[in-house]
């Protein structure tokens, strides 16, 4: 089976459809990977900016950019490196004011059994169960 990888722009052009013409191309590509004539591959880092170009850039809604990220991870023929993270990350995303890329560093924590965190963020990552925020 062929694997191909799939960048941050070309879901985007789907997504928001601003441009019909690779759309619909994206669209052919899409059924093709669900017939399983090529398998798109991806990784956290393409969806975390996803995540930032749709809140900075389109000012979509917490919501909106959840179910838009769902619905991908969700495609069959897509392969998302890292995709357990981050479907965890997208819940504390979610739930809670932090931003996907502090969600998903949790998220890596938990993974590797860490609970400690150097950081300055007080806002979130102070106010989390199981996590000690410390400053060098």
């Amino acid at each position: 089976m062929r694997r191909r990888f799939i960048d941050t722009n070309v879901f985007l052009r789907f997504l928001l459809n601003d441009d019909p013409d690779k759309a619909a191309a994206i669209e052919r590509l899409l059924t093709q990977a669900k017939r399983g004539e090529v398998v798109l591959v991806t990784t956290e880092m393409v969806l975390a900016e996803m995540v930032w170009v749709l809140e900075t850039s389109y000012g979509e809604s917490r919501e909106g950019i959840v179910q838009m990220i769902e619905a991908i991870m969700a495609q069959p023929g897509i392969d998302v490196l890292g995709g357990k993270l981050v479907a965890e990350a997208l819940d504390t995303y979610a739930a809670t004011r932090m931003d996907f890329v502090d969600a998903y560093l949790l998220a890596r924590m938990a993974e590797q059994g860490v609970d400690e965190i150097y950081s300055y963020d007080r806002k979130h990552l102070s106010k989390i169960p199981g996590v000690t925020r410390l400053e060098p």
